[in-house]
Order: structure tokens, then sequence, then C-alpha cells
């Protein structure tokens, strides 16, 4: 199953950028696929689907949590992860990841990886560690059901990286979702922003990044998250345990 549309129009990055993507793990192998790509086949369902319906769309039922990568599933560093070697997984975040999953919760990861665009690794590179990533989330009994990442620095204004949505709502009309019923988990004040810019119903912020510069920059923005989980475990319970 592959995206539709764009996020990134040509006249708001730079030359040579690289479009954002999803990665997900399709038959055993790994694709990458450009999210610009349009799906004929998944227009055909949603369009069918649609008959007899005056403007109505058929959301998803599934629940669904938005994870951030970095300082929330993984240590984060002011080198950048670029390679699995350097992954290192934060205490209980495979925990967590298998508790949302055995309570029927579909995890997304959403991520900047500006690490691509400034030629520190290639995106085979990254795919190599997304794909170790969501092994050992298996082997622990959990389960992420897609990864979308914008390659973009920052200084290219692009559309799908966080704070702006763009990545949130691709990954909202690829699996036809009702942001509004989502949460959003991350360590940072953009991860929280973005949540905030996209519409999801709840937005967490966990304890494992630069929680102090986190709550700074969100209250200069007089943003605030519903709640302050001591990492993703914590955050999962509250979510569970909410239902």
């Amino acid at each position: 199953m592959q995206g539709q549309g764009g996020l990134c129009p040509p006249d708001r990055r730079m030359p040579l950028n690289r479009p954002a993507f999803s990665l997900n793990n399709l038959s055993g192998r790994w694709k990458i696929k450009k999210i610009r790509k349009h799906d004929k086949k998944q227009n055909k369902q949603q369009s069918s689907k649609g008959k007899g319906k005056k403007n109505s769309v058929e959301k998803s039922d599934k629940k669904f949590v938005f994870l951030d990568r970095d300082g929330v599933i993984n240590r984060d560093s002011p080198d950048y992860i670029k390679s699995w070697e350097e992954f290192e997984f934060l205490p209980n975040s495979l925990k967590a990841i298998k508790h949302l999953t055995e309570n029927g919760f579909t995890i997304i990861i959403i991520t900047n990886q500006s690490v691509i665009n400034r030629g520190m690794i290639s995106e085979e590179k990254l795919d190599h560690i997304h794909l170790r990533m969501r092994e050992a989330c298996r082997a622990h009994g959990g389960n992420i059901r897609d990864i979308f990442f914008c390659p973009h620095t920052p200084a290219e204004g692009c559309e799908c990286r966080k704070p702006r949505p763009g990545l949130i709502f691709r990954a909202g009309e690829k699996y036809n979702i009702d942001i509004r019923d989502t949460v959003m988990i991350g360590d940072s004040a953009r991860d929280i922003e973005c949540a905030r810019n996209a519409g999801c119903g709840q937005a967490i912020l966990v304890r494992t990044g630069n929680i102090i510069e986190a709550r700074r920059l969100l209250a200069e923005k007089n943003i605030q998250p519903d709640y302050i989980a001591g990492d993703l475990f914590d955050a999962a319970l509250q979510i569970v345990g909410h239902e």
C-alpha cells in the first residue's frame, strides 16, 4: 500500500532535496516509498466506499498512536544516530511498544531525520536501522506499523519537518485516520507543537529527552502537553488506562 499526493511543494524545497518517505515492511521485504507517488488502487477503494454517501469519508476504527523516535524509543545523541551500533533502546521502550500493541493500538513513527540531507548517512542506512528496530520490537511482542520520516534540514523549510504537521497528515491520509482520535508522544517541544498543529486528540511529553528545554520552549509559545510522562512506558500506561 502506497501513499498518494505530496507534502513539500517544489517551491518550498531547496534543489536536490528529497521528499518525505514512509517505510513499510511488506511481504518480509522493506520498500522505501516516496510519498508523492499516487496510489490508484487506494483511491479506487476509497471511491467505492464513498458511493451513495455525500461528503462522507469512512474513517478507520483502529486506535492510533504516533511516536517520535529519538529520545522516546531510543537514546538521542547530539551527533545523530548514524548506524544500528549507535542505536540504543531506552529502558522500558520495548515493553511500552508491546503494551500498546497488546491493547490494540496501531503504532506509527513520526520522526525528523535530517541526518540524511546533512549527508551523514544514506536512505538505505536509515532503512537498515529501522529494519533492525522493528525486528527487535516484534521479538519483544510489539509492532510498529509504519515509519514516516522527514530527511530535510531546518533551513529547507519543508512542510513535513516537525513541528509542521505534514508527516501526521500523510499518515492520516494513508491509513484513513481521524487525527482527533490519536495520541502523539514526544520528548521535545516540536513534537507537542506538531501534535497541536495536526489536531491530535492528546499530546504527551516524556522526560527522556531534554525536558527542561522542552517545557521552556512550550511555555514561550503558550503550548502545554496533556500529560508529562516519565518515559514511554509511563505514557503507554496513561493511554491504555484512559480508554
